[in-house]
């Protein structure tokens, strides 16, 4: 559906007065009071929604970008309006963050579709804030450019450099081991975040705003400027300019969400994601962002990519550089170009231009030892797995770009964890009965346990294996893990232990097998003993009982983490 015949500006989505001449005369005349001429009143309106918050530290510098999108929309000749939405800040919300992303989509959603606006730039970039936003303008009716907020530049410590968060954990793993002391880690815990910005590392948000590149809904080579630096300004005053292209265009130039997020642009997001060792995270948002337009996103075919997709950057939290660095290289287009042969390079993007045409076009310097040729990659194949097998009937995911190679064959003993307060009760305690060969598992941290698939994935080593020196091992949950992580950590397991999966069936001493080469999953308990089990279970009574406001609307409609963890009542109906 196109909307070449709706009045521009003002006069769209005129609020019901039941007399449409004295609703747009009663809309100016309160638009007047914020001091627009008629002159300014009459142009298109290109909306400016904006996400920043104090309790959102990526998001400090959101008043600048917000100023510089006003600029390229007004020297473009249209009048740009910001409204503001929720803000995701990712280490400021109890549970955890992904519990309110599908609300933040809601608001974005329905602001972008209540208020008067020909196209909308969209700006922010914190981890569920991105995804949450490309969730709710995904149906959107008008023209969307996406801007992200950048990654933070690194901080200068002792001869290296820190960038939050892979370095906080890293840290924090020698603090646990006692390599390092009480004021050492509070020397660090200053040093690690000392910019505007998301991590600066590969982490969530990172990957997020280079699929967000990928996907086309973002100008191209904006994925990886630094928060601080002056092209961010430039990327956003150039979106600014582009939506307000986008808001007078006609027929097939004024481009839609659904135009750019196909299963084409989708299929070349999985590329890129493998291809930089993306974040786990990015599988269960990129899900709930395909899933608002009906685009699966199948795991099986994950493996078939990921078997033929090198990973080509290699940045933190699994090598030595950072997202400043994939900046100077000269941005995502490296990958890209790497990629080519492997891309659907007739996907449109928000340029106007096929991805095959502006990959043609640049002529950009990259350098090839950030991001490397396809047949020099860092690793022959994609970042992620995903397993299945017994105890991952829908599967699980592994970030196998960030774990040890020498466990991806095992078979160990489960040592269980029902809950995460059961893990910081025992993890640490000298009289835990766990070996370095065990496999640590946490029951109870999926989407609809109390505590809301929250980051807690990265089980930490027990205190007596990590002061022997221990590194990693095998650990698995239906919780998730920040991409800043690292770890031989099976993650999402599918049905989660609160809604009846066999993750909740596991007990201590029990067989389980990880096969990564089979793509397995499997846990090495007879079948008659484990519906014993299943007789004796009441895995709902874990799910915590909410009796109004949106906690409740969540734990009633909130789908598992093949449905991308998005509420069922979301997605698509096509």
């Amino acid at each position: 559906m196109t909307d070449d015949n709706a009045p521009l500006g003002l006069g769209r989505g005129l609020t019901n007065y039941g007399d449409n001449e004295f609703s747009l005369y009663l809309r100016r005349s309160m638009a007047s009071s914020m001091g627009y001429s008629r002159e300014m009143l009459s142009k298109p309106v290109v909306g400016i929604c904006s996400s920043g918050s104090g309790y959102n530290n990526c998001h400090r510098l959101m008043p600048e970008l917000v100023e510089a999108t006003k600029r390229g929309v007004l020297a473009a000749g249209g009048l740009p309006i910001e409204f503001p939405t929720i803000s995701l800040g990712e280490t400021f919300l109890n549970p955890t963050s992904l519990m309110y992303r599908n609300l933040m989509s809601m608001d974005v959603e329905e602001m972008i579709r209540a208020q008067p606006m020909d196209a909308v730039v969209v700006i922010g970039g914190c981890d569920k804030t991105l995804p949450a936003q490309l969730m709710g303008a995904a149906n959107a009716e008008v023209p969307v450019v996406y801007v992200a907020v950048g990654p933070m530049l690194t901080s200068p410590y002792d001869g290296e450099r820190l960038g939050a968060c892979t370095d906080c954990r890293r840290f924090w793993a020698k603090f646990r081991a006692g390599e390092v002391d009480e004021p050492g880690i509070r020397r660090i815990e200053g040093s690690l975040a000392t910019t505007a910005g998301t991590c600066a590392v590969m982490g969530t948000a990172s990957t997020m705003a280079c699929i967000g590149e990928a996907l086309g809904i973002m100008l191209p080579g904006t994925a990886a400027i630094p928060a601080v630096h002056a092209d961010r300004l430039r990327a956003a005053e150039a979106s600014g300019a582009r939506a307000m292209q986008l808001a007078v265009a006609k027929g097939k130039g004024r481009l839609l969400p659904r135009d750019i997020i196909t299963p084409k642009s989708v299929e070349n997001a999985l590329r890129v994601l493998l291809a930089i060792g993306g974040s786990t995270n990015a599988i269960v948002h990129l899900t709930a962002i395909a899933g608002r337009l009906g685009i699966p996103v199948p795991l099986d075919r994950l493996n078939v990519m990921s078997d033929e997709t090198p990973v080509l950057v290699d940045l933190k939290p699994t090598g030595a550089h950072y997202m400043e660095d994939l900046f100077a290289a000269g941005g995502l287009v490296g990958v890209l170009k790497e990629l080519k042969h492997l891309l659907h390079l007739d996907a449109m993007t928000i340029t106007g231009e096929t991805l095959g045409e502006r990959l043609e076009a640049h002529t950009g310097w990259v350098d090839h030892e950030i991001v490397r040729p396809f047949d020099k990659p860092f690793q022959e194949m994609g970042g992620l797995v995903a397993l299945f097998g017994s105890l991952a009937p829908r599967g699980a995911i592994l970030k196998r770009s960030a774990a040890d190679p020498t466990l991806f064959e095992k078979e160990g003993r489960a040592v269980v964890f029902s809950s995460l307060e059961d893990m910081a009760a025992r993890v640490d305690d000298p009289d835990l009965d766990i070996m370095p060969d065990d496999i640590m598992v946490l029951q109870n941290a999926g989407p609809k346990s109390p505590a809301a698939m929250p980051e807690a994935g990265y089980l930490p080593i027990p205190k007596k294996l990590a002061r022997q020196g221990l590194k990693d091992m095998v650990r698995i949950s239906d919780a998730r893990m920040s991409g800043t992580a690292f770890g031989t950590i099976v993650l999402h397991v599918t049905p989660e232990a609160a809604d009846g999966g066999p993750l909740g069936l596991v007990r201590t001493g029990d067989r389980i097998r990880l096969s990564v080469k089979d793509r397995r999953l499997d846990l090495l308990v007879d079948e008659a003993e484990l519906e014993e089990r299943r007789a004796a279970a009441t895995p709902q009574a874990v799910q915590p009982t909410f009796k109004r406001g949106y906690r409740k609307i969540y734990m009633d409609h909130v789908l598992q983490a093949d449905g991308g963890v998005d509420f069922d009542f979301l997605r698509s109906v096509e």
